[in-house]
């Protein structure tokens, strides 16, 4: 019976021993780390504004393709403000028509001479450069697929067709954007020269109906040539 008890307190004292053995190696768990009060003050704030900020832009982008309604009329100059040129949508929320045309653009410029003269180069394919870069490419940018297009339309609709004049209060802002475009595409140099002056030549071709169809053949495609624009240094302010 002694030889029993011994026995039995040995292994209690070792199982003893091995519990505190074990809880000494146990880690505690790590801390979490704390953020001072100004660090929540600052995160907290620049969250609101991100939110704020997202909410408000993406409130401004839904008043612009939404159909005409009292708060869109009252706001139109903020949300024009906001949108154009950059964030500019083509897309309705109802109806939306698709595209039936092919719009090419292309552009020339002149430069100076060594005589004091002035040379034309030939007209570069700005839209066929960026079809180029579309095509085999599975993912490609949005600039080569809208960008030029886009500006293009934003400067149609803000210029007469017959003389080039301006027809709403953004049509200086839709001429600057064309022409930094196509300063960006061509280079603010050709051959070493300093582009003084540039010109662009849109075409527009009707998409044919199908050969199914019974509309009429589309018309001749329509070549529309803008006057030269003079290059100033705030032209090619931030080109590369």
């Amino acid at each position: 019976m002694a030889e029993s008890a011994e026995s039995t307190e040995s292994a209690a004292g070792t199982e003893g021993a091995v519990g505190t053995e074990g809880a000494e190696r146990t880690d505690p768990p790590p801390d979490r780390r704390a953020w001072s009060a100004p660090a929540r003050t600052v995160l907290g704030v620049a969250a609101v504004v991100l939110t704020a900020s997202t909410g408000l832009f993406l409130g401004a982008v839904f008043l612009h393709v939404a159909p005409a309604n009292s708060v869109s009329r009252e706001y139109r100059d903020q949300v024009d403000g906001l949108i154009y040129p950059e964030f500019e949508q083509n897309w309705k929320l109802f109806a939306p028509n698709p595209l039936q045309q092919n719009v090419t653009v292309d552009a020339r410029v002149r430069t100076a001479t060594d005589d004091g003269g002035v040379r034309t180069h030939d007209w570069v394919g700005l839209t066929a450069r960026d079809l180029a870069a579309i095509r085999g490419n599975p993912a490609p940018s949005h600039a080569d697929q809208n960008m030029l297009r886009r500006a293009w339309d934003f400067y149609d609709g803000s210029h007469s067709a017959q003389d080039e004049s301006l027809v709403n209060p953004r049509g200086s802002l839709a001429e600057e954007y064309l022409k930094r475009i196509a300063l960006q595409r061509v280079g603010r140099s050709v051959d070493g020269r300093t582009v003084l002056e540039v010109a662009l030549r849109v075409t527009t071709t009707t998409v044919p109906p199908p050969e199914w169809s019974e509309e009429a053949a589309p018309p001749a495609p329509k070549v529309r040539e803008l006057p030269w624009w003079p290059v100033a240094d705030e032209d090619l302010r931030g080109l590369g």
